[in-house]
């Protein structure tokens, strides 16, 4: 029997890590190898155990999981990335992917279905929750420039135009613009509405 294929687990609940390695530890061609609960230690854990695929949270501190996917696909090409979230939403599929990640599954996934997944990317296929490939080619592509889904993101957390300009380094002004642009792309009519729709369409 070949070696089993090696997986890092990172998310920051460590309920769900627990789980998902006593699921995984079931089937005798996986073995978890590491376990991390923030963003920014993947990429050190994963050089240290030599970990053949990832298996990542997207919310999680240090570095969300769309950004280590990049950043695996950047440094450690040989580790594989497989997205596992709560957040099913096409745009957040659609970023993942073009970042980097060979899949992308929900955590309600079956187990068996899951290290399925988890045996196809390690052999170089893409995984990708079907319901979400549908609504992705039906939602599109996410229609804000970057400046604008850098001024959403900080307009979630309210504030006056004047303090998110301060934050995003940019007048008053480029700001007043970059947000009306995003609430007619958002088809909404205020910029908390359009930051939450944004965010609920995983486009931030």
């Amino acid at each position: 029997m070949s070696e089993p294929i090696r997986l890092l687990l990172a998310d920051d609940q460590a309920l769900v890590r627990g789980a998902l390695a006593a699921l995984l530890g079931l089937e005798r061609d996986l073995q978890v190898v590491a376990e991390v609960g923030r963003g920014d230690e993947v990429l050190g854990a994963a050089r240290r155990t030599e970990a053949q695929v990832c298996l990542l949270d997207i919310e999680m501190p240090g570095a969300t999981g769309i950004e280590v996917a990049e950043q695996l696909r950047r440094e450690l090409p040989a580790c594989r990335a497989l997205i596992v979230t709560t957040f099913g939403r096409p745009g957040y599929l659609r970023r993942a992917l073009e970042a980097g990640a060979a899949g992308f599954v929900v955590k309600d996934t079956p187990a068996r279905e899951l290290a399925e997944a988890v045996r196809r990317v390690h052999a170089g296929l893409r995984v990708v929750d079907p319901v979400l490939a549908a609504e992705s080619l039906v939602d599109g592509a996410n229609p804000l420039t970057d400046r604008e889904r850098e001024v959403l993101r900080v307009a979630l957390d309210g504030g006056t135009v004047a303090s998110i300009a301060g934050r995003v380094h940019l007048s008053a002004g480029t700001v007043r613009n970059h947000l009306s642009s995003a609430i007619g792309k958002t088809g909404t009519s205020t910029r908390a509405e359009a930051a939450r729709v944004a965010r609920e369409r995983g486009w931030l």
